[in-house]
């Protein structure tokens, strides 16, 4: 027996056939021009944004008698996203599958697959990345989360499967000193979502903008252009939630491992300068280093990985 989708518009709902088998449900994602990046890939905080809106959409359907959109008083705490593959721009819209894995008291975990599926594709199906988002109640009027009510587990569980992988490490703060480089977080209005918090989406954007000024400063410290890379890996843990001000908040990254063909920055975002702020954010992202010629990994010149040696804990 296989599998069988029943399509509504953008969503459907895959229905296994024999016992004992979970519910998963798919979003069809439409897909912009406006997603792509300078390498004419689908940029990596882009998923993110796919991921929000299939998790929308679950909950949607999960929760039908709900305002999904503002009402549901759910929070992320934590992405773990792994990129397997350089999603292109397509007519068709991108397929997010999710299920539901580690429902806890006060927390449950959304484990999503996004590809493009076709009779054109090879084997039928294109697998970009696979994701972890834990996510908690929240008492919007209180700034506290909360345990889950009876009504909304049962919503959920016919949707659990057995956690695949152990979650990921935690992530590390970057120690304060040589080798770390600030970068002032200027939050827009239009970054703030219906709880008045910055949208979750944002904060990986943050963390790429950070990113993105630490390399362009090395290449004007060692006189050369910094290298291609691609993101393989970003974890990213939400501490406190980031509001809507006039003065920009401060993200510190640090190269923190250096390997033939990747590298690993870990960064946090805070509310201000000293060693006792509050931070707000995590982050630790594996980047590949990559060859735009042959749209494959290779391994960063000498002179690169000299200054990058250089800017490593010691």
């Amino acid at each position: 027996m296989t599998p069988v989708t029943i399509r509504a518009g953008n969503r459907s709902t895959r229905w296994a056939l024999w016992q004992g088998r979970a519910v998963r449900h798919v979003y069809r994602c439409p897909m912009r021009w406006a997603d792509l990046d300078q390498l004419g890939h689908v940029n990596n905080v882009v998923y993110v944004d796919y991921l929000q809106e299939a998790r929308l959409d679950f909950m949607r359907t999960v929760a039908p008698e709900r305002d999904t959109a503002g009402a549901d008083g759910l929070v992320v705490v934590s992405h773990e996203i792994t990129y397997r593959a350089p999603m292109p721009l397509r007519s068709r819209p991108v397929e997010v599958e999710v299920h539901v894995t580690d429902l806890r008291a006060a927390s449950f975990t959304i484990v999503a697959e996004l590809h493009h599926v076709g009779d054109d594709l090879p084997g039928g199906r294109v697998h970009y990345a696979s994701a972890r988002t834990r996510l908690t109640p929240y008492v919007l009027s209180e700034g506290r989360p909360r345990r889950m009510t009876a009504e909304e587990r049962s919503a959920l569980e016919p949707y659990v499967e057995p956690r695949e992988a152990p979650p990921a490490a935690p992530v590390v703060p970057p120690a304060r000193g040589e080798g770390v480089f600030h970068y002032p977080v200027q939050v827009r209005f239009s970054d703030v979502d219906v709880y008045g918090h910055v949208n979750n989406v944002k904060h990986v954007e943050y963390f790429q903008e950070a990113r993105i000024k630490l390399f362009s400063e090395l290449a004007r410290g060692s006189g050369g252009a910094y290298p291609g890379v691609v993101v393989a890996q970003c974890d990213v843990e939400y501490k406190v939630p980031m509001m809507l001000r006039a003065e920009p908040y401060d993200c510190w990254s640090r190269i923190t491992r250096l390997g033939t063909r990747s590298m690993t920055v870990e960064a946090e975002v805070t509310d201000g300068e000293g060693q006792d702020a509050t931070v707000l954010a995590r982050s630790r992202v594996v980047l590949v280093f990559f060859d735009t010629a042959t749209q494959r990994s290779a391994e960063p010149d000498q002179r690169t990985r000299a200054v990058l040696e250089a800017l490593l804990p010691a």
